[in-house]
């Protein structure tokens, strides 16, 4: 893997209320060799406040990425990305769609609220641990980020 682009460890949030998926997620990052720190939202809220470094969140690390569910609790992820997008600090941060949900309606009201990408959650380990280093590929290796730091 060609990381040219990547100078730090890649922060990523990831937005995501199922244990099972973060426990999952956080395994899959971890066999990335882009080094890659992962914070986790288990809601909406939580994940605009650790955004927008409000308390109790004022020394999270702005992420370089965002795993976004849609179906969370308190405010779901079209709100959570509308919000993101239509905010000036935050819009340039890629946010990547990552959900169970394959509903068209779905797909293009995200991607109507500027989701980078939309990646459905694949049910077999092997096809979600795939799609993980493909991410890793594309937005650690061939896409250049946004410095801000």
């Amino acid at each position: 893997m060609n990381s040219k682009w990547i100078t730090h460890t890649v922060e990523i949030l990831l937005v995501e209320d199922n244990p099972a998926d973060v426990m999952l997620t956080r395994e899959a990052i971890g066999e990335w060799k882009v080094p890659a720190r992962l914070h986790v939202a288990v809601d909406g809220v939580e994940a605009l406040a650790i955004l927008r470094h409000q308390a109790p969140y004022q020394a999270a690390v702005r992420p370089d990425l965002i795993l976004l569910d849609l179906n969370l609790p308190r405010k779901d992820g079209r709100e959570v990305l509308s919000e993101a997008k239509s905010d000036p600090v935050l819009r340039h941060i890629p946010v990547i769609v990552l959900t169970t949900s394959q509903a068209e309606s779905d797909i293009r009201r995200c991607y109507e609220l500027n989701a980078n990408a939309y990646v459905v959650k694949a049910a077999d380990l092997d096809e979600f641990f795939r799609a993980m280093h493909s991410i890793e590929e594309f937005w650690c290796s061939i896409v250049r980020l946004p410095p801000y730091r």
